[in-house]
């Protein structure tokens, strides 16, 4: 097991050193391949600037320059878009909609079938798994010019006690798009360890389960939460109203606003993220013809 996690801290500190070097060169002016220079280079690693917010349309209307429109269709499950038309889904279950769309990536996590499925549609260019496979832990990094797509493993804890946990068995995903940097924490069962911190940088939007236990407790959701500080936080993975409102409460009390919004989906641009750190409660909704 030592010599497994002494791996793992290479590996993430080997990706950690690339990330550092990528954001030197592009702030030198460097030349990059062209595929890269698509993305406006996000802040991960660096400080946020300053979301453009709520607007209702159908997942079938085009993005706004520079910004990324998020939905959240079901559970643990989201659909970004970008103005150049990708399209990524958070913990895929393979079920969004009677509707024909074919998302450009998906993401999946396995702590419960609720999250991932076993046959995902073979169409759908890019199936990320975020759990360890034959002993070793997934590791993704995918550049598709506007969208860079990467993870950070954690691990899956047992329920109650004398159980084994799953070693990176959770991956938390980020999307670098439009200059933000998104992240989707899936199925978090401990508060990331200063490692996962600093691979996962400065988060300006982040989705976090709610849902009072099952996956963390309010008491660290809201530690996490404290030390992200990311701009915008958008709760999932709530099973009722009563644990959402329990975490509403006490972001509040640490100083957060909460904004109802309503809406199912919710569009972001870097030049207006809010001025403080905000809660935007998004509806669920499968996705329908307009």
């Amino acid at each position: 097991m030592g010599q497994k996690v002494l791996a793992r801290g290479v590996r993430r500190t080997i990706l950690f050193v690339m990330f550092r070097f990528a954001a030197l060169f592009l702030a030198l002016g460097v030349a990059l391949p062209a595929q890269a220079q698509l993305r406006q280079p996000s802040h991960c690693i660096a400080v946020a600037e300053g979301p453009e917010r709520v607007m209702t349309a159908s997942f079938r209307d085009p993005v706004p320059e520079n910004s990324v429109r998020i939905r959240y269709v079901d559970h643990a499950m989201f659909l970004l878009q970008t103005p150049g038309g990708l399209s990524a889904m958070t913990d895929f279950t393979g079920w969004f909609g009677n509707v024909d769309f074919i998302p450009d990536v998906v993401t999946m996590n396995n702590a419960h079938s609720t999250h991932w499925t076993s046959a995902p549609d073979p169409a759908i260019p890019h199936v990320l798994e975020g759990w360890t496979r034959d002993g070793q832990a997934a590791e993704h990094y995918l550049d598709l010019g506007e969208m860079l797509v990467r993870n950070v493993p954690t691990d899956v804890l047992p329920r109650g006690m004398g159980g084994v946990p799953r070693v990176d068995g959770n991956s938390i995903f980020v999307f670098e798009v439009a200059g933000l940097c998104i992240g989707h924490l899936g199925h978090l069962h401990h508060e990331p360890t200063p490692e996962d911190y600093a691979m996962l940088g400065r988060m300006d939007v982040v989705m976090v389960a709610v849902d009072g236990g099952l996956t963390l407790d309010i008491g660290t959701v809201l530690s996490v939460m404290e030390r992200l500080r990311s701009s915008v936080v958008i709760p999932m993975h709530w099973f009722g109203r009563s644990t959402l409102d329990l975490f509403l409460v006490g972001m509040e009390e640490a100083g957060y606003d909460v904004e109802r919004t309503g809406q199912s989906d919710l569009t972001v641009s870097l030049r207006d993220l809010p001025d403080r750190p905000t809660v935007m409660v998004l509806e669920p909704q499968i996705l329908t013809e307009p």
